[in-house]
C-alpha cells in the first residue's frame, strides 16, 4: 500500500532510508525507537501535517529501509540523519525522537552541533541508559536486568517477539492493549531481524549522551516527555543535568500512541513557545 509522501533517500551505496514527507510549514522530524517504524507516529503525522512539514524516518534496518549488516549503531544513525536533512534541503528543524531514536538525535548534535536544530523533543529516554547508580540515576534498569533482557530478546526471532509483547503490555501502555494493536506493534518490531536488533540494543544501552543533552539544553529550546512509571527519578535527573529543559509527564512509554490528543497538545504548546523564544533571540541579536 502506498504511503502518503513516502520516498527513499540513499545514504550510501546500496542503503536507502524510507521517509514520509507531508504537509507544509516549519519542519518537524520524527524518529522512532529501537526496531520500530514511521508508522508508530501515524497519529502525529495526521495531526501536525495540518500546520507543519512533517518528516518521519525509518532508520536503517528498520521498517521499509534497507536491512544492512553494517552501521547498526547510533553513530551511523546520526550521520544518516544528517544525510536525510541534506537531501531534503532542510534548514532549521525540530527533532522529535522517541526512545532510542533520541540517541540518533543526540548523536547528530555530537557530530554537527545545534546550528541546524531549532528545538529538540526527546520522548522517554535518559541520555545515559545504564549506570551502576540505578537507584538514583534515570536508567533503563539495573545492569543485571538489562543483561538478562538482552540475552533473552536477541536469541532468535521468536524471543524478540516475546520480549516486545512483554514490553508493550508492561511498559509501553498503561491500559489494556487491544489484541490487534499488540499484534501490529510486534510485527513492526519484527521487521528488524533479531541479529540486528541485538546490535542496536547493545549500542543503545551503552551510550552516553549527557554532554549532548546538556549542550542542546543550553543552546536551543528542549523538551523531554517522561512516562509516569519513573517520572520522579527521571524528572529529577533531567532537571539536575539540564535545568533549562522543559519536562512533561504523560502515560507510558508509548504515550503518543495511547494518549495522542494530550501528547499532541503538549508538543503544540512547546512548538509555539519555541517559536516565541527563537523570535526573541533573533530580535536580541539584531
Amino acid at each position: 500500500m502506498a504511503v502518503e509522501g513516502g520516498r527513499y533517500i540513499a545514504v550510501e551505496p546500496g542503503v536507502e532510508l524510507f521517509i514520509q514527507d507531508v504537509g507544509q510549514g516549519e519542519p518537524l522530524v520524527l524518529i522512532p525507537g529501537w526496531t520500530f517504524t514511521t508508522e508508530v507516529f501515524a497519529k502525529q503525522v495526521e495531526f501536525f501535517k495540518q500546520t507543519n512539514r512533517v518528516i518521519v524516518i525509518d532508520p536503517r534496518s528498520q521498517g521499509r529501509s534497507s536491512v544492512t549488516l553494517h552501521g547498526n549503531n547510533y553513530s551511523t544513525h546520526g550521520s544518516d540523519l544528517a544525510k536525510v536533512l541534506d537531501a531534503l534541503e532542510l534548514g532549521k528543524v525540530t527533532l522529535a525522537a522517541w526512545s532510542f531514536g533520541a540517541l540518533t538525535a543526540w548523536e547528530y548534535i555530537r557530530q554537527h552541533g545545534t546550528d541546524r536544530v531549532k528545538s529538540l523533543i526527546t520522548i522517554d529516554l535518559s541520555p545515559k541508559p545504564l549506570s551502576l547508580n540505578h537507584e538514583t540515576d534515570w536508567v533503563e534498569g539495573p545492569l543485571d536486568d538489562i543483561a538478562g533482557a538482552y540475552l533473552f530478546a536477541t536469541q532468535d526471532a521468536e524471543k524478540q517477539r516475546e520480549f516486545v509483547k512483554e514490553y508493550v503490555t508492561g511498559v509501553m501502555f498503561q491500559g489494556e492493549v487491544p489484541a490487534d494493536e499488540l499484534t501490529w506493534l510486534i510485527e513492526q518490531s519484527a521487521r528488524t531481524p533479531h541479529y540486528i536488533a541485538s546490535n542496536l540494543f547493545a549500542a543503545g544501552m551503552f551510550s552516553d549522551y549527557r554532554a549532548e543533552a546538556k549542550l542542546a539544553s543550553e543552546s536551543i529550546p528542549t523538551l523531554t516527555i517522561i512516562s509516569e512509571h519513573w517520572a520522579e527519578t527521571a524528572a529529577a535527573f533531567t532537571k539536575s543535568l539540564t535545568p533549562k529543559t522543559k519536562v512533561e509527564v504523560l502515560g507510558g512509554h508509548l504515550s503518543f500512541w495511547e494518549h495522542p490528543e494530550k501528547f499532541n497538545e503538549i508538543v503544540t504548546r512547546f512548538l509555539g513557545g519555541s517559536k516565541g523564544e527563537a523570535e526573541v533571540a533573533a530580535s536580541s541579536e539584531g
